[in-house]
């Protein structure tokens, strides 16, 4: 599929094809399991200061919080109970977890639940220390690139670099972390040409997973006022993505979710994703972790449910990559 193929379906009104296309897609690549995985928000503090993140280091009106090791071992802990076999480790960018504290963190989780699959999403490190967490036994981390347009990129994340974001990305890679990237679809100022190029990074990249959700705006940030995109638009997005990158695992997000309370996840399961993250964040921080305002909170009732209206399969396993055998490892 071109960059202007992409374009044409992201205009197109008649979308009956495409959401076929795509969920025929995912049957094929992806089977009919949905995976869920269990997510800790164990930190809302963060050292950027993105224009439409709620975490954002110059907002003054959030409470900062920061979960200590012994309960992000405890959240741990009842993920396993459910019988979820994959942990996301989720925050901002804070170093006041050092590679040494997070380091040992992964080697007790490991330690203790050896069958698990550990994520880490905790932003931008010196490159040493993805490899020490690596070496530790983490699995897998998620690093959004947000846009592929780079003066963009650059206006909404003072300071940052996306050309070393994607330097990241590839170095994640080559010392064998399972790589999620994504980006968020209705940001201002985004265009459909800029979605195009999103997706067109997603095939050139290969990544393992891709997570993509809706701007939603939090109200203490410099683009409160900013208008939310249409369901349908980040839907068309979504199957275009599936339709291009084949098996990469696509969550159906808590973002989703709360753009459309009633159909979120369902459609979003319809248009090609396969995944579902649940949420173990203890309610005593996670209603702190504004990154955009009326945040759902997606417990395994709900994701069950959600599964079972998408006529799919609910899976527990890890679900590594389905990239994994293309690739050698």
């Amino acid at each position: 599929m071109t960059k202007k193929e992409i374009i044409n379906y992201l205009e197109a009104i008649n979308t009956q094809e495409l959401f076929a296309q795509a969920d025929a897609l995912r049957k094929k690549y992806c089977g009919d399991k949905v995976f869920i995985r269990g997510l800790i928000e164990f930190s809302n503090v963060c050292v950027r200061n993105c224009k439409y993140c709620g975490l954002r280091r110059d907002n003054k009106r959030i409470k900062p919080y920061r979960m200590r090791t012994g309960e992000i071992l405890e959240a741990s802990g009842r993920i396993v109970r459910e019988g979820i076999k994959t942990i996301i480790l989720q925050s901002g960018d804070d170093f006041y977890y050092t590679r040494s504290v997070l380091c040992k963190l992964i080697k007790d989780i490991k330690d203790r639940f050896p069958d698990v699959a550990i994520t880490l999403s905790i932003g931008e490190r010196p490159l040493s220390e993805y490899k020490a967490f690596r070496e530790h036994g983490a699995d897998r981390y998620l690093l959004k690139q947000e846009t592929m347009n780079e003066k963009l990129y650059r206006l909404l994340c003072p300071g940052q670099s996306l050309k070393k974001r994607i330097k990241i990305l590839e170095y994640l890679k080559k010392i064998g972390f399972q790589v999620g990237v994504g980006n968020i679809v209705g940001l201002p100022g985004q265009t459909l040409a800029d979605l195009a190029e999103d997706i067109m990074f997603f095939k050139n990249f290969e990544p393992d997973m891709i997570g993509i959700g809706p701007f939603l705006p939090q109200e203490d940030t410099p683009l409160s006022k900013s208008l939310i995109p249409a369901l349908g638009l980040v839907l068309k997005f979504l199957a275009l993505t599936r339709i291009v990158t084949r098996n990469s695992h696509l969550p159906a997000t808590t973002a989703l979710s709360t753009l459309n309370k009633e159909r979120g996840l369902v459609q979003g399961l319809k248009a090609g994703c396969n995944v579902i993250m649940v949420n173990f964040t203890p309610q005593k921080y996670g209603k702190d972790y504004k990154i955009y305002d009326k945040k759902t909170k997606i417990d395994i009732k709900r994701a069950k449910e959600a599964v079972r209206k998408a006529k799919r399969k609910l899976c527990l396993d890890r679900g590594d990559s389905l990239l994994l055998l293309f690739r050698g490892r």
